[in-house]
């Protein structure tokens, strides 16, 4: 029997580094000889400086997928020092490039060390090691010919966690089988796995909202289908809950045909209770609710008895296979993100 094809995932949010800043340079020791100057001194020069790492915010990547295949990153060491008093090479500084939104934990204690959240943001995450001293720093009046010179100091290493929580302006909730695959597949070019059974989507997929007519763009994050515990780390849980936190704006998908046997007012009440009990603070965003599937039979009468359970809600009705609602949603998400923006100014 053929073995079965392993898929590769998409989106890789966690990884772990082993980093080493580069070592300094050792000291030189040398003594200048010239023709009719016998007695020429010392002038061992000093070692260069080891390389320093800095974390780096760069929008261009959008995961962690490099460092999943080279989790062994090294600065380069400085250069030994030489004669004439020349002062070796410092080692070239290395920039580690993260995704804005990458937070850095110590892996040994799990203490965290930094949070990149801006491209071009730059933060010292390990200092290279001191050149050591060449033995012209010797010299004195009672040791002219010093041999004295020192080593170059290691440069700090350490082991690290990088874990990215996506920065996305709206991030798509729902239970699995509500549709989110899909309607990211129409808001976006993003092409998602869709099939008819749950826990199709395995990873967090991210698309972009484009507005020609505005001559802007959004960024969606589809969250892999949650289920009731979520909040306790049950089924994909804490992995992907977590990219919600900073979105501006979060979409609650409801299956309201019913499909899969579960009631869009127990499925609305339960999203709710899942984000409260992974953080209150996700309640205070600002939600938008789409009712989808609204092409099937069963949509309406479920419809109705929704807007009775909750009469005050604004709710978006949407169609993923006959595209009913899905301008008006696009449209929405757009207004919310913008005054948003806004209002953090």
């Amino acid at each position: 029997m053929p073995r079965e094809k392993e898929v590769k995932p998409m989106f890789i949010d966690e990884a772990n580094v082993s980093v080493k800043a580069g070592d300094g340079g050792n000291g030189c020791a040398c003594f200048r000889r010239e023709k009719f100057i016998p007695f020429g001194g010392p002038d061992g020069g000093d070692g260069g400086r080891g390389g320093n790492v800095y974390l780096l915010g760069d929008e261009n990547m959008g995961d962690l997928e490099k460092y999943t295949f080279s989790p062994n990153v090294f600065a380069p060491n400085g250069a030994k020092g030489a004669g004439r008093n020349k002062t070796g090479e410092s080692g070239k500084d290395l920039d580690l490039r993260v995704p804005p939104g990458t937070i850095v934990y110590n892996a040994e204690n799990g203490a965290l060390v930094a949070e990149v959240l801006k491209h071009g943001e730059r933060i010292l995450l390990l200092r290279g090691g001191k050149g050591g001293l060449g033995n012209a720093h010797f010299k004195s009046s009672t040791n002219r010919a010093p041999r004295q010179f020192t080593y170059g100091t290691q440069g700090e290493s350490g082991e690290f966690k990088l874990v990215l929580k996506t920065i996305a302006d709206a991030g798509m909730v729902g239970f699995p089988n509500a549709g989110k695959s899909t309607l990211v597949g129409l808001l976006t070019p993003a092409r998602p796995r869709v099939g008819a059974y749950p826990f199709t989507t395995l990873h967090v997929n991210v698309g972009v909202l484009e507005y020609p007519d505005k001559y802007e763009r959004l960024v969606l994050a589809d969250i892999p289908g949650l289920i009731s515990g979520a909040s306790q780390n049950k089924g994909l849980g804490h992995k992907f809950l977590r990219h919600i936190e900073r979105c501006k704006v979060l979409i609650l998908l409801l299956d309201m045909a019913g499909i899969d046997g579960r009631n869009p007012k127990d499925d609305y009440k339960n999203l709710l209770s899942e984000l409260k009990l992974y953080s209150p603070e996700l309640l205070e965003k600002p939600m938008i609710v789409a009712a989808n599937k609204m092409d099937e039979p069963e949509a309406e009468s479920y419809l109705k008895s929704f807007k009775k359970k909750y009469p005050g809600l604004d709710l978006i009705p949407i169609s993923c296979v006959s595209e009913e609602g899905i301008p008006e949603l696009k449209e929405e998400i757009y207004r919310i993100c913008k005054a948003r923006e806004k209002s953090e100014f």
